[in-house]
């Protein structure tokens, strides 16, 4: 069973915009939390944790 998980950070986001994230052996899945059943991603631990060292280091325009 995937057990997704949502930021605790994500409570006060505006409109409920949030992703949810789960472990799939070597990868990790992204969802979005308002469709989940809709489209999904599932990149490599390593690339995923580039994105969220991009993101937290404000490199891209988000």
């Amino acid at each position: 069973m995937i057990r997704w998980r949502k930021s605790s950070r994500s409570e006060g986001s505006v409109n409920g915009a949030c992703v949810e994230v789960a472990r799939l052996d070597a990868r990790v899945g992204v969802r979005d939390s308002k469709d989940p059943e809709g489209p999904r991603l599932a990149l490599p631990v390593e690339s995923f944790a580039g994105l969220l060292r991009e993101v937290k280091d404000g490199k891209l325009d988000l």
